[in-house]
């Protein structure tokens, strides 16, 4: 409380030109911007006490294979979490080309003009689709709030870090599960009945840790998953491996003739 005091205090001295320190004053973002992420955890792109004017680009990708579109909420605070946080605006950027989870490339552009107004953009990279909007992020908050949303940072950063932790573990998991379940689809006749059941069988208790409050039970979980369809992805990739030699010797004797 001192230091915000003591800052106010030269800020004022040096607007009614009573100031004769020579400080250095620079505009700054009081509060961190960022972008909502899977899982409602935050990924900040402007850090607080940043001087401005600043322009920071950072890229994202798709979470879902076949995805399309992606919503992007703007978010102004210093915890961790989308609902501890302070919302400024939201839009979808549509037109993202069909790919599998991850191939997508897509940039996310904070821009902070001297005068405070903040524009944010996302384009994606390989077809050029863009969205945007303007927020000024300091329209409606008091500074004693915004002290406030600084201390309880600092109150609940170590349960912060702990959440954070275990929604990026179920969130490797549900990538996992995901991709087991896409791979039994496409390639379950490569099993057995009782081959297939008993990866069904472990895909289903996966999903039931998806909402576990126990990290190392989560990654546990996915360990053993991993392990439960290990086998399968052998088989798989000797699958492909079959086919690519046919394909070859098929366009080999194509050629000869």
């Amino acid at each position: 409380d001192q230091v915000v005091a003591h800052g106010a205090a030269i800020q004022a001295a040096t607007l009614s030109g009573e100031n004769h320190n020579d400080a250095l004053l620079l505009d700054v973002t009081p509060l961190s911007l960022g972008l909502e992420t899977m899982g409602g955890l935050v990924e900040k792109v402007i850090e607080r006490n940043t001087p401005i004017p600043i322009t920071k680009a950072q890229k994202f990708t798709t979470f879902k294979d076949g995805q399309t579109a992606m919503d992007i909420h703007v978010l102004q605070g210093e915890r961790e979490s989308v609902d501890d946080c302070r919302s400024l605006a939201k839009f979808r950027l549509s037109g993202i080309p069909s790919m599998a989870a991850g191939a997508a490339r897509i940039v996310v552009m904070f821009a902070i003009d001297a005068d405070g107004l903040l524009t944010v953009s996302a384009e994606e990279e390989t077809t050029g689709v863009k969205q945007s909007i303007d927020v000024v992020p300091s329209y409606g908050m008091k500074p004693e709030q915004m002290l406030e949303m600084l201390k309880d940072s600092i109150t609940h950063a170590k349960d912060d870090v702990l959440h954070r932790q275990l929604q990026e573990s179920k969130l490797e998991l549900e990538r996992v599960v995901d991709a087991c379940a896409s791979a039994l689809e496409k390639d379950s006749a490569l099993l057995n009945e009782g081959e297939k059941a008993l990866l069904e069988n472990a895909l289903n208790h996966a999903k039931e840790f998806l909402t576990s409050t126990d990290k190392d039970a989560v990654e546990t979980e996915m360990e053993t998953l991993e392990n439960a369809f290990q086998k399968f992805s052998e088989m798989r990739v000797n699958n492909a491996l079959k086919q690519a030699i046919v394909g070859h010797n098929i366009y080999s004797e194509n050629e000869s003739q």
